[in-house]
């Protein structure tokens, strides 16, 4: 047999989604792998590497052979007794079996006896012969594009290739070639109507061939590099340009903002990266820096740069997709840009200020929330009730009156020019105006942290007024929808409540709030009035179940979170100490025997009528 060499599949398309690239690549290159060692050509030691640029996806698999080794092959046939008659011939089942096999009654004589079980049965013993690699690609190739974690398929025709005329074809982008090396030899498979050869193309503008005709599998990077231009490997490229923006932000003395999908997200972005300073008008610092982060970031893929004390300077980064001797024109062309985005965001944050938060309030009447629970306005009246009762819980009259202004303020910010182009910026375009206002700190910032925790790992409301308020917008959320009859269903969750559910456990745990989940529960459902059913039930078991879930995130077994749970505790607060005193008494020696004692009682007990 041949020796095993490395493999080489390519496919070159038009430009994949960025935000999609990394995860096709792997899912690409995996793929392809796992179906050639499924076929027996490739083993469990054959190293998969991925490749994947803004025009390619590629895998490279090392000790690939050319044909996969025969196997024998032994298959149960049925109970020696079934398959016998008293005369030792066989019986018109087992010949029905072995023509289903492809064998005929010549085969009987050849049959292996063994014991299955208690009894005796038969097996037909066989060879398979091995998938040749041609046969064995095809296969792999076909099932790896067909699984393919693809956002949305594109459909498009071919014009030549192997599929003459017009035929439709589904993809993510439209494909140009196909390359398939073993070794040095082209592997004849076909995908997406192409045929394998060796021939890629490399960088738009600066490759040095065109075509780049690839000579061996294992050269594959090195070609491509050196005279297409292109840094193949999507994890080299992530380095590169890290590496990239931190020594040009060290030149200046700053540090580029650190954000990992953006920095993926540019990775994808690009083929050999070529990282830029650029600079803005410092008159534009005069705007909220979140702005001018959000903007450049989102809108334009730059990585602004920050000083040492972390604020934010007139100065950011690009990476470029192209190297001229001369940067100047890609500098001032990104800098015009920029100018032109930061000059709209300063534009609708000094427009916005001309008229203060409380007179937009009564535009919230005019914006639908949902089509059966009303306005945004509705909604605001409802969650200022809830805040009023909350901070009447947990301070009195004073922080009851704090929680009622601010919750009357929080969605404010909805009807500005800036959260208008910037909707990431709810709550937070809110505490800069309602400073400007003039309104109190604890104010501005409970605007800001009602909308807390977003996301998971996100902080808290810094304050008890934002406490309050957060508390308040979700409870008001989670049972306004639960009471409709919206509840998560699978993975769907279109209205984030595990999320909401998650941030009222946190808030009650975290902050050891002196508040029950069942007045809770009612508060926000008095809010209501007769609008919607009662879902205090679904929703306190919900409730529960997110946080059992996320005890056992945390470490905890399921017999210790069930242990505390069990009862349904209504203070959460009082949850992790009494997590904390269930592992601490299961520690000790006798607690095993404790907990069988017991368990024996519950058991009699069940038995007991009455």
């Amino acid at each position: 047999m041949s020796a095993a060499r490395s493999l080489l599949v390519e496919l070159l398309v038009e430009e994949l989604p960025p935000k999609a690239l990394k995860k096709l690549g792997e899912a690409f290159a995996h793929a392809l792998g796992e179906g050639l060692r499924a076929q027996g050509l490739a083993t469990e030691h054959s190293a998969v590497t991925v490749y994947a640029t803004p025009r390619r996806l590629a895998a490279h698999v090392s000790a690939v052979l050319p044909a996969a080794p025969d196997k024998a092959v032994s298959q149960k046939l049925m109970p020696t007794s079934v398959g016998l008659g008293a005369d030792g011939q066989a019986t018109a089942a087992l010949l029905k079996k072995l023509a289903a096999l492809g064998a005929d009654a010549s085969a009987v004589p050849r049959l292996a006896r063994r014991m299955d079980g208690k009894a005796e049965a038969l097996f037909f013993d066989s060879r398979v012969t091995g998938a040749t690699l041609a046969q064995g690609l095809q296969k792999a190739l076909d099932q790896a594009i067909a699984r393919l974690p693809i956002p949305k398929l594109m459909s498009y025709q071919l014009e030549s290739g192997e599929l003459p005329g017009w035929n439709s074809v589904q993809f993510v982008r439209p494909a140009h070639a196909l390359v398939a090396l073993h070794g040095a030899e082209v592997v004849p498979v076909t995908a997406l109507g192409l045929a394998a050869g060796r021939e890629t193309r490399g960088h738009r503008f600066e490759a040095r061939m065109e075509p780049v005709v690839l000579q061996h599998a294992d050269h594959y990077a090195q070609q491509l590099l050196e005279q297409g231009g292109v840094v193949a490997s999507f994890a080299a490229r992530h380095g590169e340009v890290a590496r990239q923006l931190q020594s040009v932000a060290a030149r200046e003395g700053l540090v580029p903002i650190d954000d990992a999908a953006l920095l993926d997200e540019v990775t994808a972005l690009v083929e050999r990266p070529n990282v830029l300073l650029c600079r803005f008008e410092e008159e534009f610092l005069a705007v909220p820096p979140e702005c001018l982060i959000l903007t450049m970031k989102a809108n334009q893929k730059y990585f602004p740069l920050l000083d040492a004390a972390g604020r934010l300077t007139n100065k950011f980064l690009v990476v470029s997709n192209i190297s001229p001797d001369d940067p100047s024109a890609v500098i001032g062309g990104n800098e015009r840009v920029v100018r032109a985005r930061l000059a709209d965001a300063k534009f609708f944050f000094d427009q916005d200020r001309k008229r203060r938060l409380e007179e937009r309030v009564a535009g919230l009447d005019k914006v639908v929330y949902h089509g059966k629970l009303g306005m945004q306005g509705e909604r605001v009246r409802r969650v200022r009730a809830i805040a009023r009762a909350i901070g009447q819980q947990l301070g009195g009259d004073a922080l009851a009156a704090k929680a009622d202004e601010a919750a009357t303020l929080a969605k404010a910010d909805l009807l500005t020019g800036m959260v208008g182009e910037f909707p990431e910026l709810q709550g937070t375009m809110g505490r800069y105006y309602a400073l400007h206002d003039g309104r109190p700190e604890d104010i501005a910032l409970a605007i800001e942290d009602h909308y807390k925790p977003r996301f998971a790992g996100d902080g808290l409301p810094r304050n008890e007024v934002g406490l309050a308020v957060a508390l308040a917008d979700k409870l008001e959320t989670l049972v306004g929808l639960f009471g409709i009859g919206q509840v998560p269903s699978g993975d769907k969750d279109p209205f984030a409540l595990r999320r909401h559910a998650l941030g009222v456990i946190r808030m009650l745990t975290e902050r050891a709030l002196p508040l029950e989940v069942e007045v809770l529960l009612r508060l926000a459902l008095s809010a209501f009035g007769t609008r919607i059913a009662d879902p205090s039930a679904a929703l306190t078991d919900f409730l529960f179940d997110r946080l059992a879930s996320n005890l056992r995130e945390q470490g905890y077994s399921a017999q210790e979170v069930e242990s505390v749970l069990a009862l349904c505790p209504q203070r959460l607060a009082d949850v992790p100490p009494r997590l904390g005193a269930v592992r601490a008494v299961s520690a000790m020696p006798q607690a095993a025997p404790q907990a069988a004692a017991h368990k024996r009682g519950g058991n009699n007990l069940k038995k007991v009528e009455g």
